[in-house]
């Protein structure tokens, strides 16, 4: 299948390498450019790709508000965020207005391809500085302790174990069949316990549900 992208950046020659740079890539078309988030929500509007590249920082409009509208508007429209910023407030930002993919600029050409790819499959790719950033907020929200109490939703402390599985597989990026396969479990069961985890951690997006699982250590390697 070939994924259509829309690339959004404000510097014309970073919009533009970045549009020949992908073209080369087997498997994606990019079928337009934005040079901020207004042109963004236009051209997906406009052109139905299947996904966009989106910077952050950007005039007229920036890049989390412009995906907080691609999604809600443009729900088949999967968000990867490539940006210079990697800083918690705008990890969580970009997240929450659905992002499926967070990438610093650091990224390469192979693996910019597949965070898109895995996106268009409603999979999350953090780029490996994101996962630092979240999980050393954890651990500062842990240290805080007793002076700063972690907002956690009330039913959060209620998962179940297989629910704890299943966010913990979430927390990879993992599609749905593919946590299946893993847990050998059904992909409705897989979708089932992953709406339970929606409403117990306040969430609405995979990509926020991927975001609260590294901020309070359900990440790989991590434990509660």
């Amino acid at each position: 299948m070939t994924v259509r992208v829309v690339v959004a950046d404000d510097q014309a020659v970073v919009r533009e390498g970045l549009m020949t740079l992908l073209d080369m890539v087997p498997g994606i078309d990019v079928v337009g450019g934005a040079a901020n988030g207004e042109e963004a929500i236009a051209r997906a509007a406009e052109l139905h790709p299947d996904a966009v590249l989106m910077d952050l920082v950007m005039p007229v409009l920036d890049g989390v508000e412009a995906t907080r509208r691609i999604t809600a508007d443009l729900p088949d429209v999967a968000v990867v965020v490539l940006t210079t910023l990697a800083d918690e407030a705008k990890i969580i930002d970009a997240l929450q207005a659905g992002a499926l993919g967070y990438l610093t600029k650091d990224a390469g050409k192979a693996e910019i391809a597949r965070a898109i790819q895995a996106a268009v499959s409603r999979q999350v790719t953090l780029d490996p500085e994101v996962q630092r950033q979240l999980l050393t907020a954890a651990v500062r929200g842990r240290q805080a302790g007793e002076s700063t109490p972690r907002r956690t939703p009330p039913f959060a402390a209620q998962l179940t174990p297989r629910e704890e599985d299943v966010l913990r597989l979430l927390a990879t990026g993992l599609s749905n069949a593919a946590i299946g396969r893993r847990l050998l479990i059904g992909q409705a069961t897989v979708k089932t316990h992953v709406n339970h985890l929606f409403g117990k951690l306040g969430v609405t997006t995979r990509a926020e549900a991927v975001a609260w699982a590294h901020s309070h250590g359900y990440a790989p390697g991590n434990t509660v």
